[in-house]
């Protein structure tokens, strides 16, 4: 039986989360805020860690991925087999 450690760990856009709370709670008809007094990045990130996930840095990981394959295409593309920067 597969342990906690062995399970693939999945990725989820924090703005995601935060939305879906806020939609909930303004369907009950509670008017959450969030940020009014500016930058909502710090209050939906302690947020999120209440609720137990922790937000990335790098953002969505499968996004990310397509990113830096579509990158890797270009690169191939203009330069056409010459290394890479990180490769040198």
């Amino acid at each position: 039986m597969a342990g906690a450690e062995d399970r693939e760990v999945e990725s989820y856009n924090p703005w995601s989360v935060v939305n879906l709370v806020f939609t909930h709670l303004a369907q009950q008809g509670l008017h959450p805020t969030l940020g009014d007094s500016g930058d909502p990045g710090p209050p939906a990130g302690a947020l999120l860690e209440a609720l137990g996930i922790e937000p990335a840095a790098e953002g969505n990981r499968e996004v990310m991925r397509g990113v830096h394959e579509h990158l890797a295409e270009i690169r191939e593309a203009v330069f056409e087999g010459e290394p890479a920067p990180e490769d040198e």
